[in-house]
């Protein structure tokens, strides 16, 4: 059965989506190297809920807030940075949670669980992990943090797949298996 991106997403076309993209202000984390380093207390659980000292952050804006700050250095470990601090975060799986995809030409744009868009290129691509049989497939957002697509989301995305003749897809002028 095909499916149809909500209207929000729907009604924009990738051009579009870029432009809210590049619009957006997120904080110049690359430029930040805070010499405190300490813990935050802070959880994303693997469903995409994020917690703070075992109770869970219910405020959409806070989580958009927090999640704006993350980065995720070489060794695969998350933090929170702000000018003054950098604090360890414990992430179970991926830091965001792609919901959505729609395609426009040869141009994969995904909605997050914190309401960011990004679309699938070369400086946010798409990776297959787990096995032929269970694969996991993340999208890379910023500062080295990914998002995991959802299981809907991974659907969505098999069946643009399911269009050409190989599992896998096309955006941003690159080709990513959607396979381990």
């Amino acid at each position: 059965m095909p499916y149809d991106p909500p209207p929000e997403l729907a009604a924009l076309s990738l051009a579009e989506i870029a432009a809210l993209v590049e619009s957006r202000k997120l904080p110049p984390l690359d430029k930040w190297s805070p010499a405190e380093q300490g813990l935050s207390h802070m959880r994303i659980a693997a469903d995409g809920r994020w917690f703070h000292e075992g109770s869970e952050i219910k405020r959409p804006a806070m989580v958009r807030a927090f999640a704006s700050l993350i980065t995720r250095d070489g060794d695969g470990q998350h933090w929170l940075v702000t000018p003054h601090q950098k604090l360890w975060i414990e992430v179970e799986d991926a830091a965001f949670i792609a919901t959505d995809v729609r395609q426009d030409g040869d141009g994969l744009a995904f909605r997050l669980n914190t309401d960011d868009l990004v679309i699938a290129g070369p400086d946010h691509p798409i990776t297959a992990r787990g096995s032929v049989e269970e694969p996991a497939i993340y999208l890379g957002v910023r500062h080295g943090a990914e998002a995991r697509l959802n299981r809907s989301t991974w659907g969505q995305l098999a069946e643009i797949a399911l269009d050409g003749d190989r599992p896998e897809v096309r955006s941003g002028g690159m080709t990513f298996p959607l396979l381990p």
